[in-house]
């Protein structure tokens, strides 16, 4: 299809450490390709010379649909595992929970790749030369410069939200006609391809036929021609060409051939430089709203993002790579959640592999709820929204799996689940399978989603998810010798040693289990006064049950228990560290509690941790960083940031579990916003754990909750002036920085500014 309407790219990244920025290609190697996405569609862009690739994520593509998997068996041996817990017969009580509530079949559907976009250039023999490739994190779009011969090539490349494609424009600085030919492949799993005029289109089923999948790839270009010839686009003495490409399952659209038909023949219809206008425009109204700035060095602007990371030591910070690095966090979170999309699981978006590591579902032991930590403070509130939808799922089919494994009401879902809100165990591994906590953590996002947004008809529409989860545990709770029980129970997903020497993992009370069940029926309490809950009978044994919760302990180390009983560890440097949830993401273990007991024990057990090895996985540093942003202890904060940067994290700045987990991205970029700001019980602390090498510079955009947003300006770790502007309501707050303590009582559309001086 011609047609000159194909002007307007923006060019390079103006602002240097908003970018990241290579001198190579990523040749075949996955971990340095970047990412690019609009929520739904995702890409890996390798960057290569004669040929570039372009690794394709549909974020519905999933193999298989719904099941039912709850083990028929659950149900009628639930007493008999509780009795020997109970009894510390633990390897006993392992068994039968092995055989009996293992999910038949172990394993809810995975995510999968939907394939490759290759596009071949036919050049003349002759060096490639002045290559540069970069990801501009301002505007969400990469770009590739390459030279031969004497003509300049460029690739510029985005997935748009408000077309829904992925554009890619191919260009030559001189006007040079050039030759390439394109093609969408999916190595297996697909039924064939056909294509019409000037559409090329691939087909396929990912469970029969109930379950299918459409992918579109068209054009249009200045000067040539651009043919379809068996699944290719042959474009030929062409000036420019802008691909265009998408595609749907039937988990969205009931024909989605005749989707992928609408959305790129609207897109086609469209000038490129309105295409790239609206995506920025689109990105730009979240990603703008925080902004970070940093005292930088500016020789470092000019020096690849792998070369960086490689020259990273402790004496000598770069700045300009922790801004890139924060930068890039809100960027992959804009770009793999966005309103309408799935959650962002434990890959985002980026998966390659038809059968991923863990399936690349949702984690939500902790993981998933991980990559939500960042949304609301930074201000991306709205990415968290696909959340709430996957858990509007998993509550009616957790109402199921509550009745007839535990005959309780209620909803329950346990370690992980899927697309299609999976809720029975997953797995046949007892660290982690047999946890029920899963859909209560979940829930404290609902408040936590209202305490930012004070979203009344939000809350109202996910308050009936809260009161499934509270229900389920006025049923599956117990008490036993004045004791209020949760059994089975675990501490994901370390394991230790009763005295008599035996070994196990499967508890009753494990300390993260009672916390989160603690802010479960805490937040749901806060709700149901928000929303004037008339339910008293139904309130009132919430209420009970949450006054019987045991409170936190200490152990014989100074650290906080992980167990009801003071057990040894049989991995004491493990990654996860349960029992700190209350530090955060939490905050009922705080810093300014006048008995400082559990304060210390939370350093306590966090020094232990790592002095026996914590810290080896991407996601349990950046759960450090934030547990040390807690303790208001910026050395140690910053030496896990860099830490974190050395030793888990990949070319292309993703997270390394090993391998890719994208939870460390999103954990990080949560720490780094709360070393700035510390937001609870109407107490805000100012610049809590900032280190001094940040240098001067401001971070602004912080939202609060209540309904307001901060600006802080600082120098060499110290405040010197802060904004507040009351943006959504009244806002009250008492707001301390050092000594100095300040008594905000704003009307909403108020501002007020404070300028600090040191005494």
């Amino acid at each position: 299809m011609p047609c000159p309407e194909l002007t307007g790219h923006e060019g390079w990244n103006k602002n240097k450490m908003s970018r990241l920025f290579y001198r190579q290609s990523a040749g075949n190697d996955w971990n340095k390709a970047l990412p690019v996405g609009n929520g739904r569609l995702g890409g890996m862009v390798f960057g290569g010379t004669d040929y570039e690739k372009i690794q394709l994520n549909e974020d519905s593509l999933w193999y298989g649909g719904p099941m039912y998997r709850v083990n028929q068996d659950a149900r009628n041996n639930l007493d008999r595992v509780r009795t020997l817990i109970l009894d510390g017969r633990i390897r006993e009580a392992e068994e039968l929970l092995l055989h009996s509530f293992t999910g038949v079949p172990q394993s809810e559907r995975t995510y999968s790749t939907l394939g490759e976009l290759h596009i071949q250039y036919k050049t003349e023999a002759g060096d490639w030369t002045g290559y540069e490739r970069e990801l501009d994190l301002e505007n969400a779009v990469a770009r590739v410069k390459k030279t031969k011969n004497g003509v300049t090539y460029r690739e510029e490349i985005f997935v748009s939200a408000p077309d829904d494609v992925m554009v890619v424009m191919l260009s030559t600085d001189e006007e040079e006609p050039f030759d390439v030919d394109v093609t969408f492949g999916r190595r297996t799993f697909y039924d064939g391809a056909y294509h019409d005029r000037d559409t090329v289109y691939t087909l396929g089923s990912m469970a029969g036929e109930d379950y299918r999948f459409a992918a579109g790839l068209t054009s249009f270009h200045m000067g040539g021609t651009v043919d379809c010839v068996g699944e290719y686009l042959i474009c030929r003495q062409v000036c420019k060409v802008c691909l265009l490409f998408t595609a749907f399952t039937t988990f969205r659209a009931q024909d989605p051939q005749a989707e992928v038909k609408k959305v790129l023949n609207a897109a086609r219809n469209k000038a490129y430089r309105d295409l790239l206008g609206s995506h920025i425009a689109d990105y730009r109204s979240v990603f703008t709203r925080t902004k970070l700035k940093l005292s930088c060095d500016a020789e470092m602007e000019q020096v690849p993002t792998d070369e960086r990371l490689k020259l990273l030591h402790k004496d000598a910070p770069d700045n300009g790579l922790i801004l890139t690095y924060f930068d890039y966090g809100r960027y992959l979170l804009i770009s793999s959640s966005r309103k309408g999309s799935l959650p962002a699981n434990l890959q985002g978006i980026w998966n390659p592999h038809m059968d991923p590591p863990w399936g690349s579902k949702f984690t939500i032991n902790i993981n998933t709820e991980m990559n939500y930590w960042p949304a609301e403070m930074l201000g991306m509130g709205e990415c968290h929204l696909p959340l709430f939808d996957l858990m509007k799922r998993m509550c009616v089919n957790g109402q199921r799996t509550a009745r007839d494994m535990y005959n309780c009401r209620g909803t329950v879902a346990h370690h992980n689940t899927d697309m299609w809100g999976d809720t029975a165990p997953q797995d046949a591994w007892i660290p982690a399978t047999y946890w029920v906590m899963g859909m209560a953590w979940l829930c404290t996002h609902i408040w936590k989603h209202y305490e930012y947004t004070l979203d009344e008809d939000f809350l109202e529409e996910m308050y009936p998810v809260m009161r499934e989860s509270v229900l389920f545990f006025h049923d599956y709770l117990f008490e036993k010798d004045g004791q209020l029980i949760l059994c089975p129970s675990l501490s994901p997903e370390n394991s230790y040693r009763l005295p008599s020497g035996e070994e196990g993992h499967l508890c009753f009370n494990s300390a993260m289990d009672m916390q989160i069940l603690r802010d479960l029926f805490t937040d749901y309490l806060k709700a149901s006064e928000i929303l004037s809950e008339e339910d008293d009978e139904f309130l009132k044994k919430t209420e009970e049950l949450l006054a019987k919760i045991p409170p936190i302990r200490v152990g014989k180390y100074g650290q906080v228990m992980e167990w009801p009983e003071d057990y040894e560890e049989l991995e004491p440097g493990h990654r996860h560290i349960s029992q700190l949830y209350a530090l955060f993401p939490s905050d009922q273990i705080r810093a300014d509690d006048p008995d400082k007991t559990l304060f210390d024990a939370a350093r306590a057990t966090l020094e232990r941790r790592l002095h026996y090895g914590g810290g080896h996985t991407g996601w349990s540093r950046a759960w450090i960083m934030n547990l040390y942003a807690r303790l208001r202890d910026p050395a140690h904060f910053e030496e896990h940031l860099y830490a974190l940067l050395k030793r888990s994290t990949l070319d292309n700045l993703l997270d390394n579990h090993p391998p890719f987990q994208i939870d460390g991205n999103f954990g990080a970029i949560s720490a780094i916003g709360e070393a700035f700001f510390y937001d609870s019980c109407g107490k805000v602390v100012l610049l809590p754990a900032l280190p001094e090498s940040f240098g001067e510079g401001a971070i602004t955009g912080l939202r609060a909750k209540g309904g307001a947003e901060y600006d802080l300006h600082f120098k060499n770790g110290k405040l010197i002036m802060f904004a507040v502007r009351a943006d959504l309501a009244d806002y009250h707050a008492v707001v301390n920085y050092k000594a100095k303590e300040f008594i905000l009582d704003m009307k909403r559309g108020e501002e007020a500014g404070f300028e600090i001086y040191e005494d």
